[in-house]
């Protein structure tokens, strides 16, 4: 089974946050410039919340909230939900389904590794399902000959 440490070697480690006071404008822009679905929102070092495609959706265009003058901590996901790098990718997709969420910070005693999305997990399972794919049809096609 995959673990989390080994998908993030191949991701990469890499962890955009903004800090809390950030306006929900700034933060949205920092997320489409990194084509990412998420951020972390920190004080200093502490992690706050995560800032999420949903809570834009949901918090902010849904309630008719002004972006550019309200602070993302207002509008966050303050519950974080982390997983060990040594979580096997299946762990993850299973905390991720039944908590209905689409990220999970990577963490231990030695601090933040990283954040891994649901895209991450389901790219992983098809890439080894394809992989199965490939290697049977070979072994077919090579006991024909």
């Amino acid at each position: 089974m995959t673990t989390v440490a080994a998908l993030l070697d191949v991701k990469g480690h890499s962890i955009v946050s903004v800090g809390a006071q950030a306006s929900v404008l700034d933060a949205v822009r920092l997320m489409a410039d990194n084509g990412l679905g998420a951020v972390l929102v920190t004080s200093g070092a502490e992690v706050l919340g995560i800032f999420t495609e949903r809570d834009v959706m949901r918090r902010v265009v849904a309630q008719g909230v002004d972006p550019a003058v309200t602070p993302v901590s207002t509008v966050m996901t303050a519950a974080v939900v982390t997983c060990l790098p040594a979580t096997t990718l299946d762990e993850c997709g299973a905390i991720m389904t039944s908590r209905e969420i689409r990220h999970l910070l990577v963490a231990d005693s030695q601090g933040l590794h990283g954040i891994i999305s649901i895209r991450d997990v389901l790219a992983h399972r098809t890439a080894e399902q394809e992989s199965t794919i490939r290697f049977l049809n070979e072994y077919m096609f090579s006991a024909r000959g």
